[in-house]
């Protein structure tokens, strides 16, 4: 083999490894922006996301969680609940695994609303058109 040849099957090698770790980083949650890894967002999202549910049910906005889609599916097969809000602006809902049930003291329902369709790009704007409702904007 040249040396040309051997030059560019390591580069093949060097390049597969490197992507064999980053998906390991990336499957394992562990991929870090240099401050904080996938986990801790995931964790930080969540618990606002509670805080959130919990003072909107405080404040008389519709939110519920329940372990099934609206389609009577349950979240992923088990072991994942949906939380459902219903802001002046729309519907927004996230994922949890079922280790976060208790830290949304918000209503239990069988089904939840209806799902709208909503996109996480939609989801963003609705939030951020909801701040803007309390801001006075």
């Amino acid at each position: 083999m040249s040396d040309e040849a051997q030059t560019e099957t390591a580069r093949a090698k060097q390049s597969g490894t490197e992507h064999d770790e980053l998906r390991t980083l990336l499957e394992s949650g562990e991929a870090s922006d240099g401050v904080h890894t996938h986990n801790e967002l995931y964790d930080y999202r969540m618990l606002y996301n509670a805080h959130a549910a919990n003072g909107w049910h405080a404040a008389g906005i519709p939110v519920v969680k329940s372990w099934r889609h609206s389609d009577g599916e349950l979240c992923f097969g088990g072991g994942w609940f949906v939380v459902v809000a219903t802001l002046s602006t729309g519907q927004i809902s996230n994922h949890y695994g079922r280790d976060a049930w208790g830290l949304f003291q918000i209503p239990e329902a069988e089904v939840p609303p209806k799902y709208d369709g909503h996109t996480p790009a939609e989801v963003v704007d609705r939030l951020r058109r909801a701040l803007d409702v309390r801001e006075g904007h």
